[in-house]
């Protein structure tokens, strides 16, 4: 069996996907309700300026400054429509994809002051802008008006991780598109304006400054670098029986091993990389994807084991580029969270958020053993 994916279209013209469990109670998505709404036309595609001192890119999307906040339960914009709540996804659905309604990136594609390639992105002047084309989406988890990946059954995060794989190859075939990232913010304490379970994806017209930053050192140690990283971790092959070998290995399955980073800049960090090079989520295979379900939905929920209340984060799956380096930039999911106690969060001062100096209150080895402390508590 496979799971139903089927793609429709709101009132105002945006893209609505329904992904369905494979074991779904749910009629058809085809016999579902359109949308019946009367809405605006969308907002008009925002421009980007670059940063003559970086080189970076910085989208101004003014129509996000009037985007939903904190909206009572009743008002869910993510919920399942009803006739007092004429919210985004017109019927009931398991997982649901649509267009952001205030995107940072598209609705257009292509634009005559559209970039024209990495190398007009990556050349550098003043005063350059260009159309921020590409695309947002919001990945709705459940119609359930609160929760998070780390709240959904192992079959529901199955589903998920299809819509993520499915969407990341759908948008890398769009024109203009050279990297889509996958992400979930999660608490307020992160930014988070919906408490309903959902996360993004965006599709930049430009290759990301993290991925950027990746490639130097991709370019300096070879094109074995994750291996070698995984190797390093694990404590297996030219690794083993280096100080701190396999002590931050927070849990190892056939195809995937979670750790603490050698060098985490975060109270609570955690990096996830498959055991054999894939570029990103549509490239792994079924059974990778089967065993990434309940291992992703642990590690978030032994999160919100360490303490009381549950645990702000942000986990974002860094994917190769779409046009280069797809055989040495591996797909990495990387999970971080502020949080420093019970009670405090860390906020980036002057060294980490004007320099990019990180420094770190907690060894990432006590850190591994304190988020495994989690890991076994957080068993269905």
């Amino acid at each position: 069996m496979t799971h139903s994916i089927h793609s429709t279209r709101l009132a105002d013209g945006r893209e609505l996907i329904y992904v369905d469990d494979i074991d779904s109670t749910l009629p058809a998505p085809e016999t579902r309700r359109a949308d019946a709404r009367v809405l605006d036309p969308r907002p008009a595609t925002a421009t980007m300026r670059q940063d003559v001192l970086t080189g970076e890119w910085v989208s101004h999307a003014a129509a996000r400054q009037n985007r939903v906040f904190l909206p009572p339960a009743d008002q869910d914009p993510l919920a399942p429509q009803t006739d007092a709540n004429p919210s985004e996804i017109p019927d009931i659905y398991d997982v649901a994809v649509f267009e952001n309604r205030s995107p940072s990136f598209g609705p257009l594609l292509e634009d005559d002051n559209a970039p024209t390639g990495l190398d007009d992105t990556a050349a550098i002047g003043l005063g350059r802008s260009r159309t921020s084309v590409g695309r947002c989406e919001v990945v709705c988890f459940a119609p359930d008006h609160e929760g998070s990946f780390g709240s959904q059954t192992v079959g529901r995060a199955r589903t998920v991780i299809e819509a993520w794989a499915h969407r990341t190859e759908q948008l890398s075939a769009l024109p203009g598109i050279e990297q889509v990232f996958v992400f979930e913010n999660r608490g307020e304490e992160i930014g988070v304006t919906l408490p309903h379970p959902h996360g993004q994806i965006y599709a930049y017209p430009f290759i990301t400054p993290r991925t950027r930053g990746l490639l130097r050192p991709i370019e300096s140690v070879g094109d074995d670098l994750f291996a070698r990283i995984l190797d390093f971790e694990r404590g297996v092959g030219d690794a083993a029986g280096q100080p701190g070998a396999g002590e931050r290995v927070i849990a190892s399955t056939e195809h995937f091993t979670a750790f603490v980073p050698f060098a985490a800049r975060w109270p609570l960090e955690i990096h996830l990389l498959p055991h054999r090079h894939v570029p990103d989520l549509a490239g792994l295979t079924a059974a990778e994807r089967d065993d990434l379900a309940p291992l992703y939905r642990r590690l978030v929920r032994a999160l919100d084991a360490l303490y009381d209340t549950p645990t702000p984060y942000i986990a974002a799956w860094h994917q190769a580029p779409v046009h280069s380096h797809r055989d040495s930039v591996r797909l990495m999911l990387q999970i971080t969270s502020p949080r420093r106690a019970a009670d405090k969060l860390k906020y980036l001062a002057g060294s980490e958020a004007a320099m990019g100096a990180f420094i770190g209150d907690v060894t990432p080895e006590a850190q591994a053993a304190f988020i495994r402390s989690g890991w076994e508590k957080a068993v269905d």
